[in-house]
């Protein structure tokens, strides 16, 4: 079942800002003041030092709900990517990071990967010119990603984050305007930084 809590509880109890406000917003704002202070009320005392398991429970945790995964599509994922030979981190990345949702959000076209996984859900994203309602759709190499109706732009959110001139793609995606598409093969490296993939591999292969 996917969390429907409240969101900076999440990111608070990881100790990072998984990106699941708006950038910008009072909410982002209130986290970031927060980020180190764990919710409930003895959030102020220290953490207590964790096992090793314990480690890779919070490092799986913090890579699911940065991508907004219930427990059996994250369990799902990596039991793909380690059926294949090679590299399971790359893998796993390359599927998380594949996903229709997570392209949407990557190419600014909506604010948090949340409202990109609505956006797709109500059919407001089309790949290659076909109506797409899957937020985990795998986009391939070459697939263009547009809005489905120019009205779409219209919302408020979708258009300030459209209209973000400080957004950095990654080297995979281009965009021109509002039509975006996975230019290459996607590579390992932006999760790599803020996750450590070693230990969310070491938890499932238990």
């Amino acid at each position: 079942m996917r969390y429907t809590g409240p969101k900076n509880r999440i990111s608070r109890r990881e100790g990072i800002d998984l990106g699941l406000k708006t950038p910008g917003s009072k909410a982002q704002v209130s986290l970031l003041k927060k980020i180190n202070i764990l919710p409930g009320q003895h959030g102020t005392k220290s953490r207590r030092k964790a096992s090793d398991h314990g480690k890779q429970l919070r490092e799986k945790q913090k890579l699911r709900f940065y991508f907004g995964l219930t427990e059996s599509q994250m369990k799902n994922y990596f039991k793909k990517a380690v059926r294949k030979t090679g590299n399971t981190g790359l893998f796993l990345c390359q599927a998380l990071e594949k996903r229709l949702d997570n392209i949407v959000y990557r190419l600014g076209l909506a604010p948090t990967r949340a409202s990109a996984r609505q956006l797709v859900t109500h059919r407001h994203i089309r790949v290659n010119g076909k109506s797409v309602s899957s937020p985990s759709f795998v986009v391939k190499i070459g697939d263009q990603i547009e809005f489905a109706k120019i009205s779409t732009t219209k919302i408020p959110a979708v258009e300030k984050a459209v209209g973000n001139k400080d957004i950095i793609l990654p080297k995979w995606l281009l965009r021109k305007g509002n039509v975006g598409k996975l230019n290459e093969e996607v590579n390992s490296e932006l999760i790599e930084n803020q996750f450590n993939l070693r230990l969310v591999i070491e938890f499932y292969s238990r």
